[in-house]
């Protein structure tokens, strides 16, 4: 992410509004999947240690996104956002409120309505973002509930994560050919049971090494991860045996991830082409649920996510060299 990259924050009390400007080091099209994609709603909404679990996501004009701000401890407080106009690529507006875990409001809290507009300049996007309220101490009372702190947190957690491992990920592959890999999550025991995997099959960890999240570096205003988080592993690969790569990362619940069993593993299929790529998502996933459809992500992958008819989790994941 560029230094001269723009944010910008700002109370206009007359009016009734909160302006914020934020620009990302991204195609306009990968930016509005962040903001439209429930998988990655999840990954970047919530300040940290807060994670977002998604219950619905339904865009459209008068669908809605249900979503709980999950706590440390596992308490859940509920939110809402009611479509009100769509633009693709172009304008998202909606209307939030606190709820229950129906959607049913909180006429207590205060509302905001939010009106997302996206531009792009020479692969640089803008959102400009406007909240109106219909009362001053509404604003007031989102100030004093650290919504400024909060919302700058939560537009930083896209680049310091995923951002931040998918360009581990092509520093490590050098090349077009096409591989497969299964790709590991752990609650924190990446590094310990990458080094079990390494004294059994005696090989060598590729490129740097283990990554960790405190190797991310600091920069443009942006946050250090957590001190329980930046000694975790970030991005690790060791080959094993017949040229099978095993990947691997922690998932740290302070960076918005629920790791269980049944989402732990996926096999990573990265072919030579886009258009092998399509084919494998196409067929593998026929009859399975797709939990990401294959895009151009904002982290210069062309990239799916499924589980197939058995249970198996998939990933596919193009990229360019």
């Amino acid at each position: 992410m560029s230094s001269n990259l723009l944010f910008d924050f700002r109370v206009n009390k007359a009016k009734k509004t909160i302006h914020i400007t934020r620009e990302f080091d991204a195609e306009l099209e990968l930016v509005w999947q962040a903001w439209t994609t429930p998988e990655l709603l999840d990954k970047w909404w919530a300040p940290k240690p807060y994670h977002i679990e998604t219950r619905i996501l339904d865009l459209k004009v008068g669908g809605k996104w249900l979503y709980a701000m999950v706590s440390p401890q596992g308490e859940k407080t509920w939110c809402k956002a009611d479509y009100k106009a769509i633009d693709k690529n172009k304008m998202l507006s909606w209307l939030d409120a606190f709820c229950d875990e129906d959607g049913i409001e909180n006429s207590v809290k205060p509302r905001s309505f939010w009106t997302n507009n996206f531009s792009e300049n020479k692969g640089v996007t803008t959102v400009n973002i406007t909240l109106t309220h219909d009362k001053l101490e509404d604003i007031e009372t989102m100030i004093e509930m650290g919504f400024k702190e909060g919302i700058t947190m939560a537009l930083e957690n896209l680049d310091q994560y995923l951002e931040a491992q998918f360009k581990l990920r092509k520093q490590n592959k050098t090349g077009n050919a096409a591989r497969v890999c299964s790709y590991l999550n752990f609650d924190g025991k990446t590094e310990e049971a990458f080094l079990f995997y390494r004294s059994v099959f005696k090989t060598e960890f590729l490129g740097k090494g283990m990554q960790r999240f405190g190797d991310i570096p600091v920069e443009d205003g942006r946050a250090a991860v957590a001190p329980l988080v930046e000694k975790m592993i970030l991005h690790v690969q060791l080959p094993i045996t017949g040229g099978h790569i095993l990947m691997g990362t922690d998932a740290p619940k302070e960076m918005g991830f629920t790791l269980r069993k049944g989402n732990n593993m996926h096999i990573c299929i990265e072919p030579e082409t886009r258009e092998e790529a399509d084919r494998l998502f196409n067929e593998l996933s026929a009859g399975g649920k797709v939990t990401m459809p294959m895009a151009d992500m904002f982290f210069g992958a062309y990239f799916g996510e499924f589980s197939d008819k058995h249970g198996i989790n998939w990933m596919i994941n193009f990229q360019q060299n």
